[in-house]
């Protein structure tokens, strides 16, 4: 190999036309590099090319008959790791392909094409990128690594870090010792998305990973607000990883104590989400989720707004507010009056402001709030349902009414029919105090009976003998 490099350096100071090169190149592990090398598109198919790396001899070589050949190192089960493909060579490309690129490919790149009397020399810097976690999947509150390791390091250039594209610039938390720059955090909302190693050198390269945590991911960070209507079903979010197992599950009310584990669905072992089946103002507040994992303890607090709608009447007009327990995020409030027509639901005009004047009979009318971030939630006034829950009170109440009405007609009839009785007795009390005039009465009455019955058979047997 000695004896051939002196041989080829010779050709190279004797030939004319000799010119060289330097360029750059970065990749990540397992991607494809591509090595930029350029000879004659007249000529590229019968010139002689030689692709060399520092330290490890020839990769691959063309004759000038076209017989190619491979370094061993290059060779692998499945064929070459690197190839020039010819049908590039009619566009006087010569370029070097080197598949599933590992950390040691790095290095300095010569290309050499000696095409009659002109000798031609291509020099490319491979840096090959590495950005990795550790650990990769964190818990929350854990310590984190964040790696960029390159091969060969850039000496003129420099590593810097973004995060969810903004530069990082706690530089005292970097360290960098000539092969890699690593970034050392603990685990919180903050740091979490994606981390960009941009690696200047001739020109910008950026390369990126994402970190994601294990813990809790509903809701994804402290203080979250959940909006809820005033009589409706809310769920609480406090979910967990996918395949993890929290234990010690504990859920309260910020300021009020624990929460019943009845409102507990347990859909899985990592949703550890509570149900409210119908919100009242009293349920308003914080709230506070917490389970542990291996030991280390994870919380997620949350705060519950909600959401009525309130009716006042203003001489012949109905006004309807809609009301927030927690006004910190509402910018913008949003009404959409319905109706339905032939059972079709039809939609109003729609009308800005916190307050709304039903100036004609809606079935209903729904109160949207917006934040900075877009829609916060929804509460909607049924007209028809509080008519009808008027209707039937008001029935109700004239149905009670009647029926007292009627009680106490009985009661006052009960109450002479008594007073009949009463009567009664103390007039025969007072008869039965004179023996014999009850046998004087008793005997007058039983001749009046006699007399009737006489009398009245008397005028049957006079009936039937005119009949015959």
């Amino acid at each position: 190999m000695l004896m051939k490099g002196l041989i080829f350096g010779m050709i190279s100071f004797l030939v004319t036309g000799a010119q060289c090169e330097v360029s750059e190149v970065l990749t990540e592990v397992g991607s494809q590099a591509v090595l930029p090398c350029k000879c004659n598109p007249l000529r590229c198919s019968t010139a002689a090319i030689i692709w060399s790396k520092d330290k490890r001899g020839t990769l691959w070589r063309k004759d000038r008959s076209g017989l190619q050949y491979w370094g061993s190192s290059w060779m692998g089960r499945e064929g070459a790791r690197v190839q020039c493909p010819h049908a590039q060579f009619d566009k006087g490309d010569c370029n070097l392909h080197i598949n599933a690129v590992t950390e040691s490919d790095g290095g300095l790149y010569t290309c050499r094409v000696l095409d009659g009397n002109r000798f031609a020399e291509n020099q490319i810097w491979l840096r090959v990128v590495q950005v990795s976690i550790s650990p990769s999947a964190p818990l929350w509150g854990q310590d984190v690594s964040i790696t960029c390791r390159v091969n060969p390091w850039p000496t003129e250039g420099s590593v810097s870090w973004m995060l969810n594209n903004r530069q990082y610039k706690l530089k005292n938390r970097i360290s960098s010792n000539g092969e890699q720059s690593v970034v050392k955090e603990t685990v919180t909302e903050k740091v979490v998305g994606n981390w960009t190693c941009v690696v200047d050198s001739t020109k910008e390269w950026q390369y990126s990973v994402a970190l994601s945590v294990r813990g809790i991911i509903k809701p994804p960070e402290d203080d979250s607000v959940v909006y809820a209507a005033l009589g409706s079903a809310i769920t609480l979010p406090c979910v967990f990883s996918a395949g993890l197992s929290p234990e010690e599950i504990a859920w309260e009310k910020v300021g009020f104590g624990s929460l019943d584990s009845n409102n507990r669905p347990s859909l899985s072992s990592w949703d550890q989400s509570v149900t409210i089946n119908e919100v009242e103002l009293k349920d308003q507040g914080k709230y506070r989720c917490a389970g542990s994992i291996n030991g280390k303890r994870l919380t997620r607090t949350m705060q519950l707004v909600v959401a009525k709608i309130v009716q006042t009447k203003r001489k012949s007009f109905v006004t309807l507010t809609c009301q927030l327990t927690d006004t910190s995020q509402d910018t913008e409030y949003e009404w959409v009056p319905a109706k339905y027509i032939n059972g079709t639901l039809t939609v109003g005009q729609i009308q800005k402001g916190q307050s709304f004047v039903m100036e004609e009979n809606w079935d209903e009318v729904t109160c949207r709030y917006y934040g900075k971030q877009g829609l916060l939630g929804n509460v909607t006034y049924h007209y028809q349902v509080m008519s009808a829950q008027s209707k039937e009170n008001s029935k109700e109440r004239s149905h009670n009414t009647g029926t007292i009405i009627g009680l106490g007609f009985l009661l006052v009839i009960l109450l002479l029919v008594l007073a009949q009785m009463f009567r009664n007795f103390q007039r025969r009390k007072r008869i039965f105090q004179y023996p014999a005039l009850e046998t004087i009465v008793h005997t007058i009455s039983n001749e009046r009976e006699e007399r009737e019955r006489r009398n009245q058979t008397k005028k049957v047997t006079t009936f039937q003998e005119e009949i015959q």
